[in-house]
């Protein structure tokens, strides 16, 4: 079929529908409701599609056009939920389990008929990642059922009642407002402090204030023991900071900035590099809580970067706030690939246990340094080390696991890794070009050496999101793992003890390392990295180049020049 998607923005869900529709043989096509209803009239007129399918959309289709064409809402909620914040109150309510719903757009807001639901458990997690995990999986599941019964042309879907049908209770659940998100630190234990905390992540954040500034605080994480009066600001530890609460300590990896508080970087970066702009007389005086590397299973603390050892099995974990890695966090990776490296492991895994993988280098924090194009070559820089230092690694195998979402650097570094294992609802952006740039990190290597040189030109130049079923065809990926998103560390662990123990392994590494001594005499590595910094410098440095523009409209999350892009740009930090 003809399908086009309605998103107002191109996010994970969005990306996840168009490439697994795609996958089934439908022709899909995107537009962006940011500019009004008229570019939504216009796809219509020109694509004449069989279904439109809306899974992310924050204003209303046009009456016209569900009026005349069968339109699927994507809604956040177990059939009869209706509101703006379905998600919101399901972690607020602290529900085991919630839904998803397609319905038939209609007048009235999530009152349709109903397609397909699918439920999901709730884990205790941020907002933001149980909509990118099992959310999505839920979503995904209901809406290739929903488009199996259009297809079908027999199915009617079920409409909702007022009630007095018990298999479909409706229930109209209010926008969540700040109010019922701040956090009373005198008052609120750490769990309710959490539980607000993973409600507003990653939008919109629950607003207190802190050094007498207006800030939206991202991200919250349980400290076991540093403790101090409720409220006051305890520590910092690899840009996060920690805040005491009424019975015990929460880590609070970023803030944002409120619009009209005169910042001129209102968008969300490193805590402590947000309050040292206001004060950074009031932010030396934190201690640094270091941890390290190989912490005790026995903590409860953040930290970003851990090591852990099971027998003949390293794991390198990494979990970073959207996915996004500055230079600090690119080169203290960097120093945790070394540790594991001297670590007497034949098998190394790198990836976090669930979320994002890596999106590449840090648009936010570029963005708000003093010298962004500058700020740009030295987060390059950096993640280009870490790369060829798993380029270089020739004594084990190395693996990367993919919970989650990889998009430009972020997918150069999984494919600088032998082998790559990925959960099967991640999606791919392995380009740069809708950022405006060439890109850096070995791709012009490791991209044609696993899917060819015609698959590689594709790739990047249509800059499309690929699933994770499509990316093992082409062979970017080397293992779909099937696992839910609270299953899959489990599964890897598993899958890598059984690599370790493979008759095989010795002979595999000794080829692996044949390989890349046959590859440094054809090109070296080094060219590889030369003449694509060399493209990359020549962007960073012209004032006028795209990529300025494009960065700063996707940090501000603000709407794309064009007003019907196919997709906005990939990889940066959200």
């Amino acid at each position: 079929m003809d399908i086009l998607l309605v998103a107002s923005a191109f996010n994970s869900l969005s990306q996840r529908v168009y490439a697994e529709l795609s996958d089934l043989g439908h022709r899909v096509d995107v537009v962006l409701a940011t500019h009004g209803a008229d570019p939504v009239r216009a796809a219509m007129h020109e694509r004449r599609p069989d279904l439109v399918v809306a899974p992310m959309l924050r204003t209303a289709l046009p009456e016209d056009v569900w009026r005349e064409h069968t339109c699927l809402i994507v809604h956040p909620g177990p059939p009869g939920d209706r509101g703006p914040s379905s998600l919101d109150w399901a972690i607020a309510e602290e529900a085991p389990h919630w839904g998803v719903t397609v319905l038939q757009a209609e007048a009235a807001m999530d009152a349709g008929d109903i397609w397909a639901a699918e439920s999901f458990p709730v884990p205790p997690v941020g907002k933001s990642d149980l909509y990118r995990n099992e959310a999505s999986d839920a979503a995904v599941a209901a809406v290739l059922l929903a488009v199996r019964r259009y297809a079908d042309a027999s199915y009617k879907p079920r409409p909702q009642t007022d009630g007095t049908d018990a298999s479909v209770r409706v229930v109209w659940r209010d926008f969540f407002r700040q109010e019922r998100r701040r956090i009373d630190w005198e008052n609120d234990s750490t769990t309710t402090v959490l539980r607000k905390l993973h409600g507003a992540d990653s939008q919109p954040g629950v607003l207190d204030e802190l050094l007498g500034r207006e800030v939206f605080l991202h991200g919250g994480h349980p400290e076991d023991r540093l403790r101090g009066r409720p409220g006051e600001l305890l520590a910092t530890r690899s840009g996060a900071v920690c805040r005491a609460t009424r019975d015990g300590a929460v880590w609070i990896p970023e803030l944002r900035p409120r619009k009209n508080s005169g910042d001129p970087a209102p968008f969300r970066r490193p805590a402590a590099s947000v309050l040292a702009s206001f004060s950074a007389r009031d932010t030396r005086a934190l201690p640094e809580a270091d941890v390290p590397l190989e912490l005790s299973p026995h903590r409860h603390t953040w930290t970003d970067i851990r090591y852990r050892q099971r027998g003949d099995v390293g794991f390198l974990s990494f979990s970073f706030p959207g996915g996004a890695m500055s230079t600090d966090q690119c080169r203290r990776l960097l120093a945790g690939y070394e540790h594991a490296l001297a670590r007497p492991t034949s098998v190394l895994v790198l990836g976090s246990d669930r979320d994002f993988f890596s999106n590449g280098i840090h648009l936010n924090v570029i963005e708000a340094s003093a010298d962004p194009a500058a700020e740009s070559w030295t987060n390059l820089n950096a993640i280009d080390d870490l790369v060829e230092a798993v380029l270089r690694t020739t004594d084990r195998l190395v693996v990367a696991a993919l919970p989650g979402n990889a998009a430009a650097g972020g997918a150069m570094l999984a494919l600088a890794a032998d082998q790559v294992w990925c959960r099967t609802g991640a999606v791919l952006n392995p380009h740069y070009r809708r950022m405006g740039l060439y890109g850096s990190e070995f791709w012009t290597y490791t991209l044609p050496r696993r899917a060819g040189a015609g698959a590689a030109r594709r790739l990047t130049d249509e800059a499309l999101p690929v699933s994770a079923a499509s990316a093992e065809r082409i062979g970017l990926v080397d293992r779909l793992v099937p696992a839910g998103p609270g299953a899959f560390a489990a599964e890897v662990e598993r899958l890598a003890a059984a690599l370790a123990g493979a008759p095989d392994l010795r002979h595999r590494i000794a080829a692996k390392a044949a390989a890349r001594r046959s590859d440094e005499e054809t090109r070296p590595l080094a060219d590889h990295r030369r003449d694509e910094l060399a493209r990359m410098h020549a962007v960073f440095f012209d004032p006028e180049a795209p990529y300025h523009a494009l960065r700063s409209a996707f940090v501000r999350k603000q709407p794309a020049a064009s007003a019907r892009p196919l997709a906005p740009p990939a990889g940066g930090s959200r």
